[in-house]
This record gives structure tokens, sequence and C-alpha cells, in this order.
């Protein structure tokens, strides 16, 4: 399939209300409103196919970026490429699915963790803290909690939207993960108040810190 082929089949799963509701949340005007699962029914039919990823994500257009991070081949892109395609993320949705599935695949990942984190751009900053957030939960026990726990403390409240996100998964998976410092990760959460009046659907826990954290330590017999 060419790219012209690809949007214009976008196109006709469109729908308008999925597209108010992605512009609500943050997309540009750059997108056509198709569900999710549309779009993993045709990259199961185009499969792997690097080039054409490539080009799917130069268009700008939300959902053609999103197919592009299921068909790519996240060990034929180099560092600096990675670091662009990051950096050129236009909303959440594509940034979340460009982590989950081309970052986290990466094998230079722990060297762009360390570039991202000390980025000023909103989509680099928020790639270096889902990574941090991912050496966490998966035990990773070389990284200074101290340090990050006082950096949360200091750039959190006025942080960027899109990396306050990350970030404050950040702070969660530390008190989460280590009682040791649980107490101080809970007394930042609190402090800050980011997500204490995030509205959840019923047995559903929020992202603010104190709640989520106490919720999870309970779930595994903390």
């Amino acid at each position: 399939m060419t790219v012209k082929e690809i949007l214009a089949q976008l196109e006709t799963l469109g729908d308008e209300a999925r597209r108010a509701h992605n512009a609500r949340a943050g997309a540009p005007d750059n997108q056509f409103g198709v569900k999710l699962g549309d779009l993993r029914v045709i990259a199961k039919k185009i499969k792997t196919d690097h080039a054409l990823a490539l080009k799917l994500w130069d268009t700008g257009n939300v959902e053609a970026q999103l197919l592009a991070t299921l068909i790519i081949k996240p060990k034929s892109l180099s560092a600096a490429e990675l670091d662009a395609l990051t950096r050129s993320t236009t909303c959440a949705q594509v940034a979340d699915w460009l982590n989950a599935y081309v970052v986290a695949e990466h094998p230079e990942k722990d060297a762009l963790r360390e570039k991202w984190m000390k980025a000023r751009d909103r989509w680099a900053a928020r790639a270096g803290w889902n990574l941090t957030a991912s050496r966490i939960n998966k035990g990773a026990d070389d990284l200074d909690l101290p340090g990050l726990l006082d950096r949360i403390e200091k750039e959190l409240p006025k942080a960027p939207p899109e990396v306050q996100w990350t970030m404050n998964n950040t702070l969660g998976a530390i008190g989460i993960r280590h009682a040791k410092h649980r107490k101080r990760a809970v007394a930042i959460g609190e402090s800050i108040g980011l997500y204490r009046d995030w509205p959840v659907s019923k047995g559903c826990t929020p992202p603010y810190v104190p709640v989520w954290v106490a919720e999870m330590v309970k779930r595994q017999g903390g």
C-alpha cells in the first residue's frame, strides 16, 4: 500500500465524534478520528514495513503516525533518527505508542533516556521520564532515587502537562516499588496535588500519587 492509499483508507474509517474527543484530548487538526483497533487491523495486514512507516510519520497525521509505530523496525533506526521522531511527535497518544512500541525496543534507549531527561523539548522529556518509570518498575537498582525525587519535587509543578504525566508515573513507581522512599514520594504527591481531582470510573485507581501508591501497595500485600 502507498501512503496515499493508506490515508484514503484512514479517512473513510474516521468518525466525527471520535475526532472531537481526540481534539479535546489535545490531538491536532491533522487527524481523522479512527479507532485504535482499526489501526491495529491495518497494521496486521501491512506487517513490518520500515520505509513505509517513515513516510507515514512524515505526513504529520495522527493516525498515520500511530500506524507507523506498529510497522516500523525500531532497531533499524539510528539513535539520532529516533530522537528526531520523538521530538516531532504530534500528541500524547502518538507519544505513548512510540514510547511503548519503538523506544522501548531500541538498543540505545538507555543513552537516549539520559539525554532526554535533560531535554527542554516536551516530547523528549516525556519519553525520558517514561523510560525512567519503566526502569523503576522493572527493578533497576542503579538509579539515584533521592535525586529523582528532588527533581520531581522541584520541576513537576511547572512542567508541561505532557511531561507531568510521565514524571508523575515515576513518582508513583518510586512510592510503589521502594518502601524506603515511599513516605517522601507520597508527601511530594500530596504537596503538589497533581491529579487530586482526576475523574475515574468506579473500581479504577486515579493517578493521584497518595491514593495510587496506597492502593497498589495494598494489592501487593504491603
